[in-house]
């Protein structure tokens, strides 16, 4: 082509870059959205417009590392709503927020310096809590998370801190808080009761044994049955030094038998359905039944305790089960929920000889024991049962046994005094909150109704330094739970913040409340969970501009038993209604292998989990797009392979915007649109196409399905956009006059497209839409300031659609018979092909067919014929038209030039 005809095409023309180098330039444009306060005028826009709120209250990750890919998926996935609910014409602020006290931040101080006092383990904790909210604040601005991230709320500030106080006295003064010494799951190497969300389980191996109580004199006569012993069966054999009794299930039927083996003869009490089982385990074989009774008719009978000088009293449990064991189970009320329970109901009172380092005391009867590790006085007591005869059998017992979360060690159940909330007043209402709430996905409503519906009381202090402090005085060594001194606590706090708790003396801050003097302060705290399950009052109440209950909570599916629950319990007990109108769930990242990794793990097999890894070498748009790629209701896939793999259609997501971007130089939407009715088909098409996307897309917005959206895009860009839309009037793009009715048809449309598609994909790709948005020569202002499209209803018919389907199936044919040539060397490529077309009668797209320049621009050939016949054919030859040195097309030419190319230069 000479120099003047390369002059006078039309080439798409626009500064945005094909290459995205995000890494480089999201930054830049962070910084710019910072400057000129976008969040804030985005909501100020809404509020102008008194567009309706949507609350999505943050759920607060802990201050206590970097964000991992885990909480990145979370903070992206909150956004994501954020941002489509702000495009669909809400108001939706995002406050975020921290979970700053407890056990996580507080081990890791206290195991760098050891023998800290409490004021100095409070101002590291405070350090360390404020370094990584930093840390965390700037990886999720990083990722593209809009919020009020200048005012966030953290759980350690004293307004904050206030309010839990004020929740606390709440509670007190509905009645459903109360000390008790009864069983909590102790962490011995964290010195602290747990919660049962700072649980996690572990395969444990267990030495099981199976020992005999023999019945006293009195109950064995009552039996009618000399000699006779009740079987039971442990998994915690050093535990028994603080058995009580022994239960078995009232309606269960149970063999009194003699039993022979191992050169003994023994008369046992076994449950019928185990007598094999029994068996098997212990080699002792039922020779003869001496009597079968149910187990309500052993109630109240005593037996020997088998090593210290006192009686077991046989007791009825409901829990009791015929799976494994003897159809009787030791009960040790200061070691068990279930065996305090009943061991109230019984009088049995509670013995719980461990100290907090999980030591035996003297209080176990044992003295070569005390001050030895309970876990380390399995064999010992083992021994013991042996030489005192009463041992049956033992094997070691491979199970799932709790451990503490922090310390990795194993917990035991113990009992100590400590505070409780009654979940028995706040059970049915939160269970009825429970089936008022949307649960996405469905399954969710049952998990947590499930946790709620068997959860025990609630045990809220812990022995710990670092949190909000319990708010109770003792007189005379007894709790004195009063809700006015709770809030006088709240006032003095809000002030001065919860420090002041640990660093005045019991008088000095009896004198500052205005208490009776001689009172003196709980040293322990109140369990973390509090914290944030009261976040509805500190935070949603507090901020003007959110509201109570919240529209949604989104947070991981462990969240069922840890701040979905602790936040409707809370809830509920303050003002009687759950805190949020639907909660959505998502799964944990895995690996490859869907093996879920912890920081540590990673790191050991070199597989990086940190979110700012992946955002530092791929651009927080790739992760961004990630998230919108998978599956949020299942286990969430993560990995170097998987980013290469999203680095794709990202590429090709550009690409469509800069192509689009290319074509529209030069248009005045003003003054250049065409009107539909104008346009040919294909434009038609594409609106039309687009008008099914955007209604598509803002559909799956609405109901969070956001992969949906991604593959609806994808396959928008991939398919129709770039394989037949783009492609197809390339040439009248390139070629047409610059102001033609065709490239102003398809200008139109390509500015609604870019238009819908980059604010379609604004809220999963925020720094690439942003940065199209404002290349476009028509747009003002950030594309996060504006609304999604709406699907255009003058293009809801689809005719255009369903003409361009039948083209599309005939193309296929066409491309077919054009490639046979190719391979066969008659010419080289689609635009040197003549062909020919036989269609059937009545082809409902012959017309547009008979078209010569649609067939020959849809098709992309030389020349096209088409005719009617019985039989449908293609044949496909060389062109004899030579190429147009202009728009390279082969046709008859008028002196240099095809015609049209002749007439556009003319009029040039």
């Amino acid at each position: 082509m000479s120099a003047d005809y390369k002059d006078t095409v039309l080439l798409p023309k626009t500064d945005f870059p094909m290459k995205g180098d995000l890494v480089t330039r999201e930054p830049e444009r962070l910084a710019r959205w910072e400057s000129e306060g976008l969040y804030a005028r985005i909501m100020a826009r809404r509020k102008a417009a008194q567009a309706p709120k949507f609350v999505l209250h943050d759920g607060p990750p802990f201050a206590n590392g970097d964000v991992h890919m885990g909480t990145a998926l979370n903070k992206v996935l909150k956004d994501l709503v954020v941002k489509s609910k702000t495009m669909a014409g809400f108001e939706a602020p995002f406050v975020p927020g921290w979970d700053c006290h407890g056990l996580p931040i507080e081990f890791k101080v206290v195991k760098q310096t050891q023998g800290l006092e409490p004021a100095e383990i409070r101002r590291r904790c405070t350090e360390f809590a404020e370094k990584f909210i930093d840390i965390q604040r700037g990886s999720f601005k990083r990722l593209g998370v809009f919020g009020d991230w200048a005012h966030p709320y953290l759980t350690m500030n004293p307004g904050y801190e206030a309010e839990i106080v004020r929740v606390f006295a709440k509670m007190v003064e509905n009645g459903v808080v109360y000390q008790s010494k009864k069983p909590v799951q102790w962490s011995y190497g964290a010195h602290t009761a747990l919660a049962e969300a700072e649980v996690e389980y572990q395969d444990k191996v267990s030495p099981s044994i199976y020992v005999k109580f023999a019945l006293t004199p009195s109950a064995a006569a009552k039996l009618g049955i000399g000699n006779a012993s009740i079987a039971i069966w442990t998994t915690t054999p050093w535990t028994l030094p603080a058995n009580l009794g022994v239960a078995v299930h009232p309606d269960f039927d149970y063999v009194v038998g003699q039993f022979d083996g191992n050169g003994r003869r023994e008369i046992l009490i076994v449950v019928k359905e185990l007598v094999e089982s029994l068996t098997e385990k212990t080699g002792m074989r039922l020779v003869q039944t001496l009597k079968e009774v149910k187990g309500r008719d052993l109630e109240n009978l005593s037996a020997r305790h088998p090593f210290l000088d006192r009686e077991s009293k046989i007791i009825l449990g409901q829990f009791v089960t015929t799976d494994t064991g003897t159809g009787a189970v030791h009960i040790a009320p200061g070691h068990g929920a279930d065996d305090y329970v009943v061991g109230q109901q019984y009088g049995l009172g509670v013995l719980s000889p461990v100290d907090d380092d999980g030591l035996y005391t003297e209080e176990c009867g044992l003295p070569e024991l005390v001050g030895k590790h309970v876990f380390q006085c399995n064999e010992p007591v083992i021994e013991l049962l042996e030489a005192k005869g009463v041992l049956l059998a033992r094997e070691d017992y491979a199970h799932s046994y709790p451990h503490c979360w922090r310390s990795k060690t194993p917990i035991i159940f113990r009992a100590v005094e400590q505070f409780f909330i009654s979940l028995d007043t706040l059970r049915q209402t939160a269970l009825d909150e429970i089936d008022k709430t949307e649960w996405l996905p469905a399954w969710g409503r049952n998990r947590i109704f499930g946790t709620v519906e068997a959860r025990p009381d609630w045990c809220i202090s812990r022995q710990r330094t670092w949190g909000v402090p319990l708010p109770v005085f003792f007189e005379d060594g007894k709790a004195v739970l009063c809700a006015e001194t709770a809030r006088k606590v709240a006032d003095l706090v809000e002030k001065e913040g919860t420090n002041v708790w640990f660093e005045l003396s019991d008088a000095e801050l009896v004198a500052r409340l205005g208490l009776k003097p001689g009172l003196t302060k709980c040293r322990d705290t109140l369990d973390v969970w509090i914290d944030s399950g009261c976040s509805h009052v500190a935070v949603l109440e507090k901020h003007p501009e959110l509201h109570v209950p919240a529209d949604l909570y989104l947070e991981a599916t462990d969240q069922h038993r840890g701040w979905f629950q602790s936040s409707l319990m809370m809830s509920v007990a303050y003002r009687g209604v759950a805190p949020y109108k639907a909660v959505l769930t998502h799964g944990f990242v895995v690996d490859k292998d869907k093996k879920k990794l912890s920081k540590s793990e990673a790191e050991k097999a070199g597989k990086p989990i940190d979110a700012a890894h992946f955002y530092n070498k791929y651009g927080a748009d790739i992760v961004r797009l990630w998230v919108s790629s998978v599956d949020w209701q299942n286990e969430v896939p993560f990995g170097e392979e998987l980013f290469k793999q999203v680095a794709e259609p990202y590429r090709r997501l550009r690409n469509t915007l800069r192509i689009l971007l290319g074509n529209l130089d030069g248009f005045d939407p003003a003054s250049d649109r065409v009107a539909p009715s104008h346009m040919p088909v294909l434009d038609q098409w594409i609106l039309e196409r687009l008008h099914s996307v955007v209604s598509e897309c803002r559909k799956a917005y609405e109901r969070y399905e956001f992969r949906k959206v991604f593959n609806e895009l994808n396959q928008f860009c991939a398919t129709d956009l770039s394989a037949v839309y783009i492609d197809a009037t390339k040439d009248r793009m390139y070629c047409d006059a610059p102001k033609s009715v065709r490239r102003r048809a398809s200008q139109t449309a390509m500015h609604d497209v870019f238009s819908a598609l980059t604010r379609l994909l604004a809220p999963i790709l925020a720094y690439t839409a942003d940065e199209a948005w404002e290349h476009a020569p028509f747009t003002t202002g950030s594309v996060h300031e504006q609304d999604f499209p709406e699907a255009d209803a003058s293009f809801a018919l689809g005719e255009a659609t369903a003409k361009v389907a039948r083209l599309l199936e005939i193309r296929h044919d066409v491309q077919q018979a054009i490639e046979e040539q190719v391979k066969a060397k008659a010419f080289k490529k689609n635009n040197e092909a003549a062909v020919k077309l036989v269609v059937k009668e009545g082809e409902p797209v012959y017309a547009l067919l008979s078209d010569e320049d649609f067939a020959k621009e849809f098709f992309i050939v030389a020349e096209f014929d088409v005719s009617a016949g019985s039989d449908f054919s293609v044949k496909a030859t060389k062109s004899e038209h030579p190429m147009c040195p202009r728009c390279r097309r082969y046709e008859i030419l008028t002196g240099d030039l095809c015609g049209r190319c002749s007439s556009v230069v003319a009029q040039a």
